[in-house]
């Protein structure tokens, strides 16, 4: 696709949003209904596409990550939509008394949303759900890398929704970069740090707002007065889903000083009950062979600079299967602990007082989740204040990201702005500032020429 047929394409939306653009509560609920009927209609070809893609991924996971996700989204922000759309009165200072003023939440235009390929439903109909929500049009760019799933989006929104309303924009990673060039009135983008400083240089051409999730390495803490075997479970559990494909994984977990083998053996008996005949059919593939040649060259890179790396499954690398790994023996010069891992790995590293890892996390970039294992009150306090997350589950993982109450979103190299619930409503609308003067404004007092009543009301103001 050509970047003057994609200009093309967005102009012909733009137009389409200047014929309407205040969408009605009706319309936009009517968006959401078709998107959820777009979903639950077609949620097994949707699935299947997505097995198709990674070689192989269970059509269960997918609807329990990627699929229920999204529709509690689209639920939630179905049933709250009133209230949001609300325009929201505000107080008005003594000297500005009697006029009043409000915020108008208003539509911004046309919406950018480029999708990465690990959750490829969740991340593309929760933006989705957000803009259309707040009165939006929006161009999607699914990722090169499902190809299958990208072409039923393609064939499934046509049918559901006119092209002038959401369009599906196919393409490789020329066509990515066109798309991040075009003068969107909001653009989200979902993936790489290195990829989202490419996507926000692209868009400040046109000084484009953009909401950036990104990643990088999400750290574990697992408190001493916390049970190891359930710490070990959940740890595990949520780090092999999606063989470790997911953005908000833990990267590298600290446990008590001295607990490396106990952990050790209960991440073991976690593996083998979650994938018995591995890799079954629950195991997911890794997306690409570029993806699992990544992994492996990681995984050599930290053994030849010391780790210690160790299989939780007895079993060999096969296909695009990767068995899981525990890495002991870490450090700052291994490839493991630079990188996010987008992997079935989990380094183990030790601390002897919760202040040492509080130290360490904070003496890296910021994260986009943090996980703290943790029945002390106390310290959960000092973790969620000493420490910066985008998002934070206590005693689990992953977890946060499914409520759509919450704001989700990174810090720093992890990403810029919030989406999910009313954070998504509001971070695809412009938050129009109104005032509206009285007939008795007190204003004129303040023009010139200034004399003594003057000079009394400013002492009054701001005695």
């Amino acid at each position: 696709m050509t970047d003057s047929i994609l200009r093309e394409r967005f102009n012909r939306m733009q137009q389409a949003f200047r014929q309407e653009p205040y969408p009605s509560l009706d319309h936009r609920r009517d968006r959401l209904n078709r998107l959820l009927q777009l979903l639950k209609k077609h949620q097994k070809e949707i699935a299947e596409a997505i097995d198709e893609d990674f070689g192989q991924r269970s059509t269960t996971e997918t609807s329990i990550v990627d699929l229920y996700p999204s529709i509690e989204e689209i639920r939630h922000t179905r049933s709250q939509l009133r209230r949001w759309m609300k325009v929201r009165k505000v107080s008005v200072p003594l000297s500005l008394k009697p006029g009043r003023a409000k915020i108008l939440p208003q539509p911004l235009g046309v919406v950018g949303i480029i999708v990465p390929w690990n959750y490829p439903i969740f991340l593309l109909f929760g933006p989705l759900c957000n803009a259309l929500a707040a009165g939006n049009v929006c161009m999607i760019k699914p990722s090169e890398f499902t190809p299958a799933y990208g072409a039923l989006m393609s064939r499934l929104f046509a049918e559901y929704f006119s092209s002038d309303e959401v369009a599906i924009i196919e393409g490789g990673v020329d066509v990515a970069e066109a798309f991040s060039r075009l003068p969107f009135n909001h653009l989200l983008f979902t993936g790489s740090t290195a990829v989202g400083k490419k996507v926000m240089k692209a868009a400040a051409e046109h000084l484009t707002p953009v909401t950036l999730e990104l990643g990088g390495k999400s750290p574990a803490i697992v408190s001493e007065h916390f049970s190891l075997k359930t710490a070990a479970n959940r740890l595990i559990s949520t780090k092999l889903t999606n063989a470790g494909q997911t953005c908000i994984a833990p990267d590298y977990v600290l446990i008590p000083f001295g607990q490396e083998k106990a952990f050790l053996t209960e991440a073991k008996k976690v593996a083998a009950s979650r994938y018995p005949d591995w890799p079954g059919k629950d195991y997911c593939q890794i997306i690409d062979e570029r993806q699992r040649q990544r992994i492996m060259d990681i995984l050599a890179d930290a053994e030849k600079k010391g780790a210690e790396v160790i299989k939780l499954i007895d079993a060999e690398d096969s296909e695009r299967f990767v068995v899981p790994r525990i890495v002991f023996n870490s450090h700052d010069q291994m490839r493991l602990m630079q990188e996010e891992l987008f992997a079935p790995i989990l380094p183990v590293l030790s601390y002897r007082a919760m202040i040492d890892a509080i130290q360490y996390i904070n003496d890296r970039p910021r994260p986009l989740a943090l996980y703290l294992f943790s029945d002390h009150e106390q310290e959960q306090w000092q973790v969620l204040q000493e420490t910066h997350a985008g998002g934070v589950t206590i005693n689990d993982c992953l977890v946060h990201c499914g409520v759509s109450a919450l704001p989700f979103g990174g810090i720093g190299p992890s990403g810029i702005g919030q989406y999910h619930g009313e954070a998504g409503f509001n971070t695809f609308s412009h938050l129009k500032s109104v005032f509206k003067q009285s007939s008795l404004s007190g204003v004129p007092m303040m023009y010139p020429p200034y004399n003594g009543l003057t000079r009394w009301l400013v002492k009054l103001l701001i005695r």
